[in-house]
């Protein structure tokens, strides 16, 4: 009997404490987890899940203010920072909207920093006391994280070692903390608490969801249940991680399906790897193989054109 396909999990401490042998294994494992299925699970080390456990409640602090409350936090900006409100997002080609709501945290910059004035400010709700220094330090957990996963990608893709630390220095990062309330709020058949979609950044990590849901479509057109357990974090790779592979690592399709019960609510954390907006998303040159399948284009021109498509953007 074949034995099912399972998304690839990999130890983070083999990359950052282990012998070269373990090291050379993980690096060429998750480029190959990367490359046939898109996601890794991955045991991080020296992470501290406590600081998970208490965003979750500042944020469900927050969903459960009244929606006039929540309101004020919605900043209009292409969801860039702060409250972006149910139904207002959808997947790329598709018109239905999703079943969910869900608050964005970005980079916080220092006065003079070159990028300052094109960030947004991150929006701080005054009712959810401890709710900017949670959020802030999960942050920057995620993020040196990313930069860790980012010095086993350099070698399998044949780039100096800073390339993706010369990407993404500064970058524009979101931290997303999303709520799917019960589908019984809803009447809308044609809808899913996320329909199929890829994501728009580098890689994501996504660390603690209450519950199951995350699919992938796997390389064979199959649906695979994303599993993981509590201590775990969830890799995938975006767009432009597709993009400047020229699709040698494809950007995976995925969706959270709608639960048997619709009285369940469902939350989740993906911390979004995004390069600093003048980074040139060209082709790397060990992925041109027959030809280079797209144009370079700036990280700060490719996020407006998919922020358009999914509906919280205009041009």
């Amino acid at each position: 009997m074949t034995e099912p396909r399972k998304v690839p999990e990999l130890n983070l401490i083999d990359l950052t404490e282990g012998t070269e042998l373990e090291k050379q294994r993980f690096i060429d494992n998750f480029y190959s987890g990367l490359v046939d299925y898109g996601f890794i699970v991955l045991n991080p080390h020296d992470f501290d899940f406590s600081l998970v456990d208490a965003a979750y409640e500042k944020f469900k602090d927050f969903y459960d203010l009244p929606s006039e409350v929540k309101q004020k936090y919605d900043m209009k900006n292409g969801g860039q920072r702060g409250y972006v409100p149910k139904l207002v997002e959808h997947a790329k080609d598709n018109p239905n909207p999703d079943l969910k709501e869900y608050y964005h945290v970005g980079r916080e910059l220092p006065p003079g920093h070159r990028l300052r004035g094109e960030y947004p400010d991150n929006v701080w709700p005054e009712e959810i006391p401890g709710f900017k220094d949670v959020a802030l330090a999960l942050y920057d957990q995620l993020d040196r994280t990313a930069r860790t996963i980012f010095t086993a990608l350099a070698p399998a893709l044949d780039v100096p070692q800073g390339y993706f630390e010369d990407l993404t220095r500064d970058g524009n990062s979101i931290l997303r903390n999303i709520h799917y309330p019960p589908i019984k709020e809803f009447n809308l058949e044609n809808s899913v608490r996320a329909a199929a979609h890829e994501d728009i950044n580098l890689i994501t990590l996504l660390v603690g969801a209450t519950d199951s849901g995350l699919e992938l479509l796997d390389r064979d057109g199959q649906w695979l249940k994303v599993d993981s357990t509590p201590g775990q974090i969830v890799v995938d790779s975006g767009d432009m991680l597709s993009r400047i592979t020229n699709e040698v690592i494809p950007a995976t399709t995925h969706r959270v399906v709608n639960p048997d019960n619709s009285t369940s609510a469902r939350y989740s954390m993906p911390f979004f790897c995004h390069p600093h907006p003048d980074a040139v998303l060209g082709c790397i040159p060990s992925c041109v193989g027959a030809g280079r399948k797209y144009d370079d284009i700036t990280a700060r021109d490719f996020l407006h054109q998919r922020l358009v498509e999914i509906g919280v953007a205009s041009y």
